[in-house]
């Protein structure tokens, strides 16, 4: 179980990372429906692997854009360290959070099917 510290670090890189993602990083090829789902840091905060999630089926559109984040590792580093105080700003490990995929799919799929509305006891 993570620590307290551990937990605010990710909650607060969390927003950062988000925050530089949103409105520092102007790079017209990014997927503007891009978020941060998720961030770990280590319990040393030498690395920090950043889950990304994408409203997009186009894995082209996914590799390219984590290419992207990976190559703006070290612009985003510097933001961080100017947003955040910590002993040490971490290595950022961009990846794909295959999660957010899976749930968008469960969600298609329940959209196509023919449920009935629930009626509450006052229609009877």
């Amino acid at each position: 179980m993570p620590s307290n510290r551990i937990e605010r670090a990710n909650s607060e890189l969390q927003r950062c990372i988000s925050e530089i993602l949103q409105y520092k990083l102007n790079d017209p090829r990014l997927n503007t429906m891009l978020y941060v789902s998720e961030v770990k840091v280590t319990p040393d905060f030498k690395y920090c692997k950043v889950k990304i999630g994408m409203d997009t089926d186009n894995k082209t559109a996914v590799e390219t854009s984590l290419n992207i984040l990976k190559k703006s590792s070290g612009f985003i580093k510097k933001q961080l360290a100017g947003m955040v105080k910590m002993p040490y700003i971490p290595e950022l490990i961009f990846e794909f959070d295959k999660g957010m995929e899976a749930s968008r799919r469960v969600n298609e799929i329940l959209k196509t099917l023919n449920i009935p509305e629930d009626r509450g006891e006052d229609d009877e």
